[in-house]
């Protein structure tokens, strides 16, 4: 069965009125503008953003004049890391991300992965962490394109299962302050 996807570009509040989204990567330019290459792509869940995301991100923006970081939807990543993820919804999770100085556009997909984006939007450079052990997708149709796939250390510490284990432990122990 296939998944729909979305291709809803965030470029923050600012440009597009208060959603922020754009509409479809059509809108999406490289560098020069050209209609081939956004420049980098990486993509990710980015469930709760910490330290080694960021870190990821700028090493990412670092190989281009341009990042667009492709977003799971609320639904490809429950399908990826099941119930009850995700903790943020995507649209807050898209408004973090864009809210980097390293980001330059967000797109939220619905598949299990974003080889059908990678596809459309043909990068000149396609990155993603070392901890991406198995086939990195979109590897072909980048290179076949002439664009290279880059490795990216993973920030060692940094982990959004284990933030969320640390969570569970303690919720248990101690109850949770009031909201002011």
């Amino acid at each position: 069965m296939r998944m729909e996807w979305s291709l809803a570009v965030w470029n923050g509040p600012s440009q597009y009125g208060p959603s922020g989204f754009a509409g479809q990567t059509d809108g999406v330019r490289g560098p020069r503008g050209s209609r081939r290459s956004p420049g980098v792509f990486t993509n990710g869940c980015f469930d709760l953003l910490h330290p080694g995301h960021v870190r990821s991100l700028e090493q990412a923006r670092s190989l281009g004049d341009v990042l667009v970081v492709g977003l799971n939807s609320d639904a490809s990543m429950r399908q990826l890391k099941g119930e009850p993820r995700p903790v943020v919804p995507e649209g807050e999770r898209a408004e973090l991300l864009a809210a980097l100085a390293s980001v330059d556009f967000v797109v939220i997909f619905g598949e299990a992965t974003p080889r059908t984006l990678i596809a459309r939007l043909l990068p000149d450079v396609l990155a993603k962490g070392t901890d991406w052990n198995g086939e990195i997708v979109g590897r072909e149709e980048v290179e076949a394109a002439g664009g290279k796939v880059v490795s990216l250390p993973i920030e060692p510490g940094y982990s959004t299962t284990v933030i969320l284990q640390k969570i569970c432990a303690v919720a248990p122990k101690r109850p949770l302050p009031a909201r002011s």
